[in-house]
């Protein structure tokens, strides 16, 4: 689609700033309320979802042009999401989040781009990666585990392991727990190594829709050819595009994928993972943006919009229905089942969490471009998460872990960061 096709969308917005906030029944406090880090940050209205669904509907209308300053805006906002879920509260009818999405695309095709992003978009182009790290060392994560080469044998299970977590060496133990623990329990999982590449997703939230492409249409080839049927990640930004994304981009993606964590806590169900040691631990969970409300697979709808006969027309309605997607279909319980079943550690929930959690800051291109908002947002949860009594926070998203331990350490927060399947290896 394109920005043009969001048109009603955009002149069914109702301004009412439901789009900043977490929806009444589920505010617990004043302090945590707020649900969109732009606006929190840059408190005008232009930085909301809102805002710029708005400023969309300006540039189609000729009512403005893009320029330096609303490229900021456009992009000072890591699409975690929230506003897209909590505008759906009340209605359908808007999908501030794919009007964002598309004015991304927008800015890139007509040349305004971010020069921190075309640094990492070269990356991809030259390295199949977003971290700017070369191609061949994306397997070393993996050296000496003995695992299937999936290059040179078929098989059915796939672990993709993403960018992150291939180059982050203080990650790699999580990682290679992930797949110890697949092995353990007798699944015949297989990687690519080297031969993996980025999903792409990055790239599309960046507005870069033709790399997206290109990687969602190489993987795609790559795992048909190697014979496999399911595929696990342990990244939750990989999770969210292969289910929120490819659908979108592909017209047969027929995977299935799985989170690592939905696996896992699979075997602990079937026995064949086994949580004996007792940790005695507070800790608090935080649901990354792509695992949950993000992580809702995407059904394309095709249909005609039209206005129901009576009440003036006032009445959308979509033939044949439109699927509503609310968030509430995230990864939200396999985690947090985890952690319950592990002797001795109590979970305590802060206030904005699953379908309204609040974003680490490392999305939408945030992290690359404007660094000290990012950490900033990362801050803002962090303090959420102190202010429950945990002795840390347990996420298993890897940006999600990077942000928040780097940010912890920056503003001097004594709370643990700890990686979901580092808190399972540890009660093993």
């Amino acid at each position: 689609m394109a920005l043009e096709d969001y048109r009603n969308n955009m002149l069914r917005c109702l301004r009412c700033s439901q789009c900043k906030w977490v929806p009444a029944p589920h505010v617990k406090s004043w302090r945590f309320a707020q649900i969109c880090p732009s606006i929190s940050k840059y408190n005008f209205h232009a930085y909301s979802g809102g805002g710029r669904v708005i400023a969309a509907l300006s540039l189609l209308m000729g009512r403005c042009e893009l320029n330096d300053n609303l490229l900021d805006i456009i992009y000072q906002c890591q699409l975690c999401g929230a506003c897209d879920v909590d505008c759906r509260a009340f209605h359908d009818h808007v999908e501030p989040l794919d009007v964002m999405r598309e004015l991304r695309i927008k800015c890139v095709g007509e040349g305004y781009v971010l020069p921190e992003h075309q640094v990492v978009i070269g990356s991809l182009k030259s390295h199949d990666n977003m971290m700017e790290k070369p191609k061949e060392e994306r397997g070393k994560w993996s050296e000496g585990l003995d695992i299937k080469d999936l290059t040179k044998k078929k098989g059915e299970v796939l672990f993709h392991a993403g960018c992150r977590l291939s180059y982050d060496q203080e990650q790699w133990p999580f990682v290679r727990k992930a797949v110890t623990l697949l092995k353990g329990a007798g699944v015949d999982v297989g990687i690519l190594g080297n031969s993996e590449v980025c999903c792409g997703g990055h790239a599309y939230n960046m507005g870069y829709v033709g790399e997206c492409v290109k990687y969602a249409e190489n993987n795609r080839d790559a795992w048909r050819a190697a014979g496999v049927k399911k595929i696990v990640v342990a990244c939750a930004d990989g999770y969210g595009t292969l289910q929120n994304i490819y659908p979108k981009v592909l017209s047969d993606f027929s995977f299935e994928v799985v989170h690592i964590s939905q696996y896992v806590y699979q075997l602990i169900q079937e026995g064949k993972i086994e949580l004996r040691k007792k940790l005695n631990m507070r800790v608090t969970y935080h649901d990354p943006c792509n695992l949950g409300r993000l992580g809702e697979h995407f059904d394309p709808w095709k249909g005609v919009e039209k206005r129901k006969k009576g009440a003036s027309g006032a009445l959308i309605v979509f033939d044949p229905p439109k699927p509503g997607r609310h968030g509430i279909h995230g990864v939200y319980e396999e985690p947090r089942n985890i952690i319950k079943a592990i002797p001795g550690v109590k979970l305590i929930e802060m206030e904005r969490i699953k379908a309204h959690s609040w974003c680490c800051g490392a999305g939408g291109g945030v992290v690359d471009a404007y660094p000290d908002f990012g950490a900033e947002t990362a801050k803002e949860r962090l303090e959420e998460a102190k202010s429950t009594g945990a002795e840390a926070i347990v996420t298993n998203c890897p940006w999600c872990y990077r942000i928040l331990k780097d940010s912890a350490k920056q503003f001097k927060y004594n709370i643990g960061v700890i990686d979901l399947m580092e808190l399972v290896s540890r009660a093993m």
